[in-house]
């Protein structure tokens, strides 16, 4: 799963695409029109045209969505591509010069490099000029015809061309993207540490010093205050190490198992957890297993704080192609209506930060089932990969 600043870009690359791809019809239809004179059966090449039009502009609207642009349409895609250069002979008969489709094909390779990047590129383009190949040499043996004349200097260049684009167009794609995400990442890293410093300077001498005078005066006077000062000293090292450096530096590029880090939850003493995953490990990049264990954590949180110290909660992991799904379920009685609303509008942002924010940071959706009787669920759905 691409960021939204490489989303923002391949969406821009596809519109320009469908620009070229609309103007390569225009050009297929009036060669078309040029030279239905050579056509043996006008009728089927006309209707073959129109499908071509029609797909074309099924095909711009199906681009135009991200969640789209996968294999299904590609293949597709192509197939439609080899489908009329193997009907021009018929079409055309024995004196076919130019392919039915003729330039519309590369439009096909273009996407497939933007999709699939140079290998994209590269296979898209010797499907078809393996296709547009094999045809010509077809109509030469049917004829039979010298074969080494089946193809002519304007074939070739053709051809050539197609296959050197393609994957040229798909690296230039790739680098396009790659150097958006570099930038918006230094972007990032140079936003989190001016806020850092802010931060900084706004807590050092209030909060963090009011903590490590907690810490100090707990530690002398003992008992619950000792239990006191040494949550105090947690919070101080966690809130320093947070206005310091947070989880690492932004972009980071060093990997975690979400599975492990999910599964040492476990020992939590308040609420007693228990996590399963339908995979052995799930590898993501450090900083979104480090943001959804802390979703987690704020999660489990709020079941020991209004379910009980006690209370029972699981935690259940489902790995898919792109995606992990969570879910974090307690056998409470479940968030009373307006609640969540009441919290927010005393400041109090424990579900609106903690939770829904992280996973809105990550791209990811979060969904809430609660009620008397079946406890509260909250269900994540986040990316694997992206920043």
């Amino acid at each position: 799963m691409s960021t939204p600043e490489q989303a923002v870009v391949e969406s821009t690359m596809f519109r320009a695409l469908a620009v070229l791809r609309v103007a390569l019809l225009a050009n297929a239809l009036a060669l078309g029109w040029y030279r239905r004179a050579n056509m043996d059966h006008p009728v089927v090449g006309w209707a073959v045209l129109g499908f071509l039009a029609v797909w074309t502009l099924v095909a711009l609207a199906a681009y135009s969505s991200p969640r789209m642009r996968h294999w299904p349409l590609l293949i597709g895609d192509l197939a439609v591509a080899v489908s009329t250069i193997a009907l021009s002979p018929l079409i055309k008969g024995e004196t076919m010069r130019a392919t039915l489709p003729g330039f519309w094909v590369s439009g096909v390779v273009f996407a497939w490099a933007l999709a699939w990047k140079s290998r994209g590129g590269f296979v898209a383009a010797l499907v078809v000029a393996t296709a547009d190949i094999g045809t010509r040499l077809a109509v030469a043996f049917s004829q039979g015809a010298d074969l080494a004349h089946a193809i002519t200097q304007t074939n070739y260049a053709n051809v050539f061309l197609l296959l050197i684009g393609g994957p040229v167009v798909g690296f230039l794609s790739a680098l396009l993207v790659n150097t958006t995400r570099d930038r918006a990442l230094a972007e990032r890293a140079a936003a989190a540490q001016a806020e850092r410093a802010r931060l900084s300077r706004a807590v050092h001498d209030g909060v963090l010093q009011v903590l490590a005078l907690v810490q100090r005066k707990g530690a002398e006077l003992g008992g619950e205050f000792g239990e006191l000062g040494r949550l105090a000293g947690e919070q101080e090292a966690a809130l320093r190490a947070l206005v310091q450096g947070g989880h690492g530096p932004v972009g980071d590029t060093s990997r975690s198992d979400l599975v492990a880090a999910l599964a040492a939850l476990n020992a939590r003493q308040s609420p007693h957890v228990q996590c399963t995953s339908t995979r052995a490990s799930i590898e993501m990049p450090a900083a979104r297993v480090n943001e959804v264990v802390a979703v987690v954590n704020a999660c489990l949180d709020n079941v020991a704080a209004h379910v009980g110290a006690d209370a029972n909660a699981w935690i259940y992991v489902e790995d898919s192609a792109q995606m992990v799904t969570l879910s974090v379920r307690d056998e409470g009685n479940g968030i009373p209506d307006g609640r969540l609303e009441e919290a927010q509008r005393a400041g109090r942002l424990g579900v609106v930060d903690s939770i829904k924010g992280r996973i809105a940071d990550l791209g990811g959706e979060a969904r809430l089932t609660s009620g008397p009787g079946i406890g509260t669920e909250w269900e994540f759905d986040v990316a694997k990969e992206g920043i």
